[in-house]
């Protein structure tokens, strides 16, 4: 089938592809957060599915920008299943979102990548993504 949006239903194929970067425990929020990117009007949560199988996601968000003219996107989350990869899946959805944020008049795309994830490296590589090194965060404390 491809790309389409994600729907409630996909929740444990997502929740399975997010467990492959490490983000274990989801189950207990991860459909009320699907829900909140599907009702987002500048979120795209996509999934790729293959033989019936969610074997992908991405999320990309569309950013505003005040001070420049173009727009920004970021990508938060993007897994292709470790059974799946190889195969011009990544490389499709992609390519997808990069029509998506020209589509919305953003200049670029930005993604936080761990350091851990060479193989990841390589595909954005590949995908003509460049470093940025410069990237800070500050933890806050939240009782959830």
């Amino acid at each position: 089938m491809g790309i389409r949006n994600a729907e409630i239903s996909d929740w444990k194929e997502i929740m399975e592809l997010l467990k492959q970067l490490d983000y274990s425990n989801t189950d207990s929020f991860l459909k009320n957060k699907i829900m909140m990117l599907l009702n987002h009007p500048d979120e795209k949560l996509l999934v790729y599915e293959d033989d019936k199988k969610v074997v992908a996601i991405i999320s990309i968000h569309f950013i505003p920008q005040l001070a420049v003219v173009g727009d920004f996107a970021r990508i938060s989350y993007f897994s292709v299943d470790k059974e799946a990869r190889s195969k011009g899946i990544g490389r499709e959805l992609e390519e997808y979102c990069v029509a998506l944020a020209k589509a919305k008049k953003c200049d670029r795309i930005e993604v936080h990548c761990h350091s851990r994830r060479v193989d990841a490296h390589r595909f954005y590589d590949r995908q003509g993504f460049v470093e940025a090194p410069k990237y800070f965060i500050k933890k806050l404390i939240y009782n959830f």
